[in-house]
Parts: C-alpha cells; structure tokens; sequence
C-alpha cells in the first residue's frame, strides 16, 4: 500500500466522525455563537451586531444570582457526592468474590433505569404523602405529615447526588484498585497505623480518581435540568433552565443562546483550571494512563 492510499484510508475512517461533529456539535455552537449577538423581539431575530446580551446576563442581579447559584448547587453536589462516593468506592476495592459481584451490582443496577426516571422517583419518596411521611408517620414520630422535604434546594442536592453517584464512584474505585498493594504491606509492616496508611499512600495516590470524579459531578450539577425542575420547584432554576425558558416560553434566542454559551464558557474554565492538576485525558480515564 502506497503512502498516498494510506492516507484515503485514514481520512476515509476519520471522515464520518469529522463530518458528525461539524454538524451537531460545531455548527450549532457557531449558530449559537452569532445569535449571541443579535436581538431578538415578538417579530423573531433580528441581525444586529451588538453586545447587549452579554451585558444584560452580566449587569442583571437576577442572572448573576442564578449563576452564582447554579456553582454553589454543583459545588454543594460534588463535595456531598466525595463523601458519599469515596468510603464507597474504598468499601468496593477492598472486597472479594461475590461481595464484589453483589455489591457492583447494587451500584451499577439503578444506573440501568432512565435518568428521567430516577429524578422522578423521589417525589413519592419525599412528597407529603410520600414514603417518608407515611413512615414517620406510622412511628407515632410525627402528628402530620412534613412539607419541608420537597421542592426546595435540599431536595435538589438529593436528586442530583443520587443520580451522579456512579460518576464519582467509579473514578475514585479505578484509581484505588492501581495502587499496588505490596505499598499498604510495606508501610503496616513499618509501623504504620491505618489511618497514616490512607493519609500518605491511599489517599494520595487515588487523588486522580477523586479528581476526575469531582469534575466531572460538578460540570454535570452544573448543566443539570430535569432534576431541579423535578425537585425543586420555584427553587429549582438554575441557568439551564433559565436557557430553556429563553428558548420555548419567552422566544428569546438571543438571550437563551448567551446564556447558554456563559454556560459553557463557564464549563471549559473548570476544566482548564482542573487540567493544572490532571490532564484534561485523564478527567474522563481516572487518571489511568
């Protein structure tokens, strides 16, 4: 084979993804792009270069507030995620055999369902005639049943940790299982205590597993929509429900678009900051090389 056939044949692979990512990701992010900069009335957009837009999203205390708001519920999501995932992921490493397999299962089985309907399962679970409240209420422990525990940022942070688990979860147990083991037995048989252990071998050396973890529930918290509408009713909106609403109710695709592309522009900042630690790579690999 000829260099020059050699080439066709890369190019002929590399075509159709090349040619699926310049029409549904890189066109539409173009489109988006221009339509940041006209206007939009009752009468549909109108082409005018300007910076209006970004002035509105960044000079209005309503969207600053949502956008401060939309990085404190992912921040909150990704620090009550570690904590959950971590013990978790550590409990995972250190079994065996059908402890494993079962408990593999148990963490992998509500992952299998539709992510809609895993949001949607906690309304009659935290709703006023939900599992909670009828428990609670079968106990004698309460008089009538709590209004508190749905459709505020609280149920938010329960939804979005529940269905974001496996992505903090599976990172962190990928980087634990790398460590070799002989470092753990080396270090006891040193004289080290098992919290010493986990302080200055565990920890550490699973660090990229906790990082790529971390970045990616904060980036999903961050553009979440089905969740916080579900759960959090009027408290719910974060900026891509704000961009939704631009889109569908409003008519605003000016405005939709520049919040979208403040979305994301937001997004890539997190993962250049995050790629000072870790390669971009390695986020979505749990640092394994």
């Amino acid at each position: 084979m000829t260099i020059r056939s050699e080439r066709w044949a890369h190019v002929s692979l590399l075509a159709p993804g090349v040619l699926w990512l310049l029409a549904f990701v890189v066109a539409p992010f173009a489109f988006a792009v221009v339509i940041s900069f006209w206007t939009s009335s009752i009468f549909g957009l109108t082409p005018d270069f300007q910076f209006g837009n970004y002035v509105r999203v960044f000079s209005n205390p309503v969207y600053r507030d949502l956008i401060l708001k939309t990085l404190r519920v992912a921040f909150v999501t990704t620090c009550l995620a570690l904590l959950l995932s971590y013990p978790m992921a550590y409990l995972l490493s250190v079994m065996s055999g059908r402890a494993k397999a079962i408990m593999t299962l148990a963490l992998f089985l509500p992952f299998w369902t539709s992510y809609v309907v895993r949001s949607f399962v906690w309304l009659p679970i935290l709703g006023t005639n939900g599992a909670i409240n009828r428990a609670l209420l079968a106990l004698g422990l309460i008089d009538q049943p709590l209004t508190g525990l749905l459709y505020n940022e609280g149920a938010i942070y329960v939804g979005l940790v529940y269905v974001y688990t496996l992505f903090m979860a599976l990172p962190i147990y990928l980087a634990i299982e790398k460590i070799d083991p002989r470092l753990i037995e080396a270090a006891s048989d040193l004289g080290a205590t098992p919290r010493w252990v986990f302080l200055r071998i565990i920890l550490p050396l699973s660090w990229p597993g906790v990082l790529s973890g971390c970045i990616m529930v904060f980036l999903l918290a961050m553009s979440s929509f089905v969740t916080p509408q579900l759960l959090g009713g009027p408290s719910g909106v974060m900026v891509s429900g704000m961009v939704a609403a631009q889109f569908q109710a409003n008519n605003n695709w000016a405005l939709g678009a520049t919040l979208a592309l403040v979305l994301s522009a937001m997004t890539f900042l997190i993962l250049l900051v995050g790629g000072r630690w870790i390669g971009v790579r390695q986020i979505f690999t749990a640092g394994r090389n």
